[in-house]
């Protein structure tokens, strides 16, 4: 049995989904942060458990052939780039394995998963940044928080946002020491700004500046504005987020336009999309588009369908469709979210649309008790995957086809298992990677009914 402290000698053989290497010793699995499949490591054992342990990279004594040098001085501290030590083609590969174990596994299929899909773009992809801010020794910190901690490691230029974001971060950063404006403390809950939170339109390149207060009003506010504009950024919107409470929610419930105006527009499949400070949004422009496309393809779509969009947020991925098929209805539990998409609609002259503020399962209940049965159904669910209540409902309405897009294929897996249970055949997976140096990984999966 290892024992907390011991440093022992390891071949790294696999990786998880969170981005640790696995190795076996005398029989007991042992996951290492900052690994390489192929490495041989020393490291010391930091946490026990009766069947694994967690172990600490010490030396490497022989490395991968997959590990490379990582090019940011923080990368090992933030939480953010768990693979950046990583080769961007044995991450691709290990995003690759993650998809189809997780459909072997949970899901029980025997299926291929197709390649996955890329831009290639592995830096400056982000269009959404948050930035923690805090005060450390009398000088304002900007930055992420720590693997695992809220420990905020100061770091402007960060690889994965557009270059634009570092310039307004350090002008930010300098006006708050300047005006010793107070910085939120999370264990007294005093303190003024919380996060810096930054969008920015790909293919307008608009960007909008939110600070988050936990107050209502931010001193010196004409002076930050002043320095803004001295950057000549196409800043097209400042907001104000109040948000009080003791939460980790990053946002408040109320935003306010402190200059330009609430929203900035992007173009996303040809669809102009207006995005507030609460809007949901991919986070990587030119990715989502090869995601959204792949959906529509799934679709088949032929101009005569009802289409049903669930999780469907602002109302992309239906509005990226609706002009081949019959009525679009999309669902959304966010009211701000539906007007948005409401909005959006209006805006891309689309009237065969229609958006209920509903959860996806009492959405589709109703719609059945309408006598609606679309003919195909997106879902787009957050993490913990679909309710029971939806793959049932939408088992249901018996649509022809079901196209499933998700943020973890662990659930996605799931999903597609109990929709098999209802009646429908798994016809094809494609791995997307939206969030390259990270662990995450997305998938499209095609149901059809059988």
């Amino acid at each position: 049995m290892l024992q907390k402290n011991s440093v022992i000698e390891l071949a790294v053989t696999a990786l998880t989904s969170e981005g640790n290497g696995v190795g076996r010793h005398e029989g007991m699995a042992v996951f290492v942060p900052d690994t390489a499949i192929g490495d041989r490591i020393e490291c010391k054992i930091v946490k026990v458990h009766p069947r694994f342990c967690y172990g600490r990279l010490e030396r490497l004594l022989v490395p991968s052939k997959d590990r490379i040098e990582p090019d940011c001085p923080v990368s090992r501290r933030c939480g953010g780039c768990a693979l950046r030590h990583l080769s961007y083609g044995a991450e691709k590969e290990a995003k690759w394995q993650q998809v189809q174990d997780a459909f072997d596994r949970i899901g029980g299929f025997s299926l291929e998963c197709q390649p996955l899909v890329s831009t290639g773009m592995v830096d400056g992809y982000r269009n959404k940044a948050l930035y923690p801010v805090r005060e450390r020794d009398g000088q304002v910190i900007i930055g992420f928080f720590a693997r695992r901690s809220h420990e905020v490691v100061e770091n402007l230029a960060c690889r994965l946002q557009p270059p634009e974001f570092e310039r307004i971060a350090g002008v930010v950063r300098d006006f708050l020491q300047e005006e010793r404006i107070p910085c939120y403390d999370e264990g007294s809950c005093k303190g003024l700004v919380r996060q810096l939170y930054l969008r920015k339109a790909f293919a307008t390149g608009e960007i909008m500046v939110c600070l988050v207060l936990n107050g209502e009003t931010l001193p010196q506010s004409g002076r930050l504005l002043e320095r803004l504009r001295d950057t000549r950024l196409p800043i097209r919107s400042v907001c104000l987020n109040v948000n009080r409470r003791n939460t980790n929610v990053v946002l408040g419930e109320r935003t306010k336009v402190l200059w330009g105006r609430p929203v900035i527009t992007d173009l996303l499949c040809g669809v102009r999309v207006n995005l507030s400070a609460q809007s949901f949004y991919q986070v990587n422009h030119d990715a989502a588009e090869l995601l959204y496309q792949k959906a529509r393809q799934c679709a088949a779509l032929t101009g005569n369908e009802v289409l049903l969009d669930l999780y469907c947020g602002t109302g992309t991925i239906g509005l990226t469709m609706a002009r081949q098929v019959r009525q679009l209805i999309g669902v959304e539990i966010v009211p701000a979210a539906i007007e948005d998409a409401k909005v959006n609609a209006r805006e891309n002259g689309i009237e065969n649309a229609r958006f209920l503020c509903d959860d996806a399962s009492g959405a589709a209940q109703k719609l059945e008790k309408e006598g609606i049965r679309p003919d195909v159904v997106v879902v787009d669910p957050p993490r913990k995957g679909c309710d029971e209540q939806v793959l049932a409902a939408i088992s249901r309405m018996g649509p022809r086809r079901v196209v499933m897009i998700s943020c973890n294929p662990a659930t996605a897996a799931r999903d597609c298992a109990r929709l098999r249970e209802l009646g429908y055949a798994l016809q094809e997976i494609t791995p997307f990677d939206l969030f390259p140096r990270t662990t995450h990984v997305e998938c499209v999966a095609l149901l059809t009914k059988e």
